[in-house]
């Protein structure tokens, strides 16, 4: 009975403590440990404030143009509020680090709640604003740190160096330090030496060894900057890297990708799909529309039975404007150029087949809701119906593929998913010259609209407008 209570009691310990800690250790789950930067690097600083030591270590990086965070103990904070003050006035970021320097380990999930509430009150109360840093005590995370408290960052480090103990010595120190010095390094030092496990003079090796490194970084031409910066210049990083080397996808993003190629194959060769010459972004195939009575802006009627050209986006290209693209605004610039290139050459193509002049017009259901206009379609809405609310579903799906900041737009743009009726009469394509109209417009658009917003409206949209089209009234464009 006492071995079984045992097993459990480890079992429960490893989950609550040491499984999420070693995940936020080792593979950085939720924390920030390190970043990406030529010459930036983050300095901070555990168990302060100080009023012996934090003050030096104040006037030194001030000195030095330094800037630092400060994960400052909650008790610390309430007896030296002067100190936090001179951080936030000087340029400093200000952390958590519990209201007691004590484990999490050792804590219940509401115990560490009060912790760092209590702490951020203290912070909050001194400086006029909240924390959103959070390094817990030895960086000893629980379960609850890493699947809760959604609103702080955990900020761990690359290199710690065990200056808490004076026998280390400030040459031992400085050397351990200079083995971290280069850009995108999150470097741990302590201004406090009253904590459990820590010698009380410390701190006065770490100040002279500190004094050394910042002299050294500084010639290397590095600097030392907050969390919040290093952690900018790191998204920074990761973005042009992404551009230079093209947006990756993960497997299950590759495989839904490369099915939904092979159906775009097998649909065009089912349904016969024509392309114009030099026009390959629009496929499109005379059919018979199947829906609703319609009314055009000629005054005609597009009724059940009569002959349209049903268009299709291709799927390949547009993929491929997605993945090139920075963002929605680049995917619908690339979208509206090729559009203005095929439409004129669809128009050719129409006018040298007889039976295809016969149609009444081109037709698709897209989730393009502004922006057509421009190029003559009439924009209508489709009619409820278990059609459009798969779409919606299935448009979701492609969204998180092809849109540039990928599926974090879904919540946002989740109301705006609603497809929509493409209609351009058969008059229209035949004798609108679509880049002098597309110039008149501009003339025409209000000042204080800039040029560009239904570019990016629409872009966002456009890159995920993919229906199948033998599931709808009358087709679409896919």
């Amino acid at each position: 009975m006492e071995t079984t209570l045992l097993i459990w009691l480890f079992y429960l310990s490893s989950f609550y403590a040491f499984i999420p800690g070693l995940i936020s250790r080792i593979f950085g789950f939720r924390a920030f440990r390190k970043g990406t930067s030529e010459n930036e690097f983050a300095l901070t600083f555990d168990d302060g404030p100080d009023p012996r030591y934090t003050a030096q270590l104040l006037d030194m990086l001030k000195r030095y143009e330094a800037k630092a965070t400060f994960f400052v103990v909650g008790s610390h904070a309430v007896q030296h509020p002067e100190l936090l003050k001179r951080m936030q006035a000087e340029g400093h970021s200000i952390g958590i680090h519990n209201y007691v320097h004590r484990a999490n380990w050792l804590m219940w999930p509401g115990s560490v709640r009060k912790q760092v509430n209590r702490t951020n009150e203290v912070i909050e109360r001194v400086t006029g604003q909240r924390s959103v840093y959070y390094r817990p005590p030895w960086g000893i995370v629980n379960l609850f740190d890493l699947v809760g408290r959604h609103e702080l960052k955990l900020i761990l480090w690359s290199g710690i160096f065990g200056d808490w103990r004076k026998r280390l010595g400030e040459d031992r120190l400085l050397k351990r330090m200079r083995r971290k010095m280069r850009g995108g390094e999150v470097l741990v030092l302590h201004d406090c030496g009253a904590t459990l496990g820590a010698n009380d003079e410390a701190p006065e090796n770490m100040l002279r060894a500190l004094e050394r490194f910042l002299k050294e970084a500084y010639a290397k031409g590095l600097r030392s900057v907050t969390v919040e910066q290093l952690m900018a210049a790191t998204h920074k990083a990761h973005q042009a890297e992404q551009k230079a080397k093209g947006r990756k996808l993960s497997p299950a993003k590759r495989l839904l990708v490369g099915g939904w190629l092979l159906y775009e194959k097998a649909f065009k060769w089912a349904f016969r799909l024509q392309e114009a010459e030099g026009a390959p972004f629009f496929h499109f195939r005379q059919t018979k529309y199947s829906g609703q009575t319609l009314q055009l802006a000629d005054g005609k009627h597009l009724e059940k039975g009569d002959s349209i050209l049903e268009l299709h986006f291709d799927n390949k290209m547009l993929f491929d404007f997605s993945s090139r693209s920075r963002s929605a605004m680049q995917t619908a610039i690339l979208m509206v150029r090729e559009t203005e290139r095929s439409l004129p050459k669809i128009a050719e193509h129409v006018r040298r087949d007889p039976k295809l002049r016969e149609a009444k017009g081109l037709y698709g259901v897209s989730m393009i809701n502004r922006g057509p206009e421009q190029f003559g379609f009439q924009v209508l809405d489709l009619p409820e119906s278990l059609f459009a609310k798969t779409t919606r579903v299935y448009l979701k799906i492609l969204l998180g593929v092809l849109h540039p900041s990928g599926a974090s737009r879904l919540g946002e743009q989740s109301q705006l998913l609603v497809p929509k009726i493409m209609l351009m009469p058969m008059d229209v394509l035949l004798t609108r010259d679509f880049k002098n109209h597309k110039r008149e417009n501009r003339r025409r658009k209000p000042a204080d609209e800039p040029a560009h917003a239904d570019l990016e409206h629409s872009g966002e949209k456009a890159a995920t407008d993919n229906i199948p089209a033998e599931t709808q009234p009358a087709s679409a464009i896919t």
